[in-house]
């Protein structure tokens, strides 16, 4: 046991002595090594998992909920999270790790399925994810704005570029001038 605990502490002595050097890269152009990602991928999923669990989801199919979602989507999330036929931005294509594309997944029928991805959904969006670049929105918008964000994600699952063009063209210059911040935080 006394030979393991010495073997134990000279391994990590080692480890903080090499990551103190900066052996290890933190720049956005180089990719984690493949253990790091596999653990940050592990803790992250298993935090969000955790926390999202107990969390009540309201009725998301209302057309004013759904129309709120995708505008505050169009302000807000289209920079790194893009749109369907949108090129990647200058912002999305330097994050590491790449924001996903929520329109490139598939369309979910399953309402387990649904109800998993709703309710990460709405807790990654109020709270953020440390060192991805997602901000936590819930400082500046209230939960009724979040659960319609999360309600359009849903939506946006298997959108065609002509199905968000059509969204854009329907709301017009409401998309410029509408996005809001709740007026109870400051801005």
């Amino acid at each position: 046991m006394k030979q393991f605990i010495i073997v134990s502490l000279t391994v990590l002595v080692l480890l903080l002595t090499a990551l103190n050097f900066g052996i290890y890269n933190m720049a956005a152009t180089d990719k984690h090594w493949a253990p790091t990602e596999k653990l940050i991928s592990w803790v992250r999923d298993s935090s969000i998992n955790a926390r999202a669990k107990e969390i009540e989801i309201p009725v998301l199919d209302e057309d004013v909920m759904l129309e709120e979602g995708f505008k505050q989507y169009h302000a807000m999330c289209t920079e790194c999270h893009l749109a369907p036929g949108k090129q990647p931005t200058a912002q999305a294509i330097g994050l590491y790790p790449q924001a996903p594309l929520f329109y490139e997944r598939a369309s979910v029928t399953d309402e387990g399925e649904k109800s998993f991805f709703s309710k990460r959904y709405f807790w990654v969006v109020k709270n953020g994810i440390k060192m991805t670049g997602m901000p936590a929105w819930g400082p500046t918008h209230n939960d009724e704005t979040i659960w319609a964000i999360t309600a359009f994600l849903q939506k946006l699952h298997g959108m065609t570029a002509a199905q968000y063009s059509a969204l854009v063209d329907t709301h017009g210059d409401d998309l410029m001038h509408d996005h809001h911040h709740d007026g109870d935080h400051p801005h």
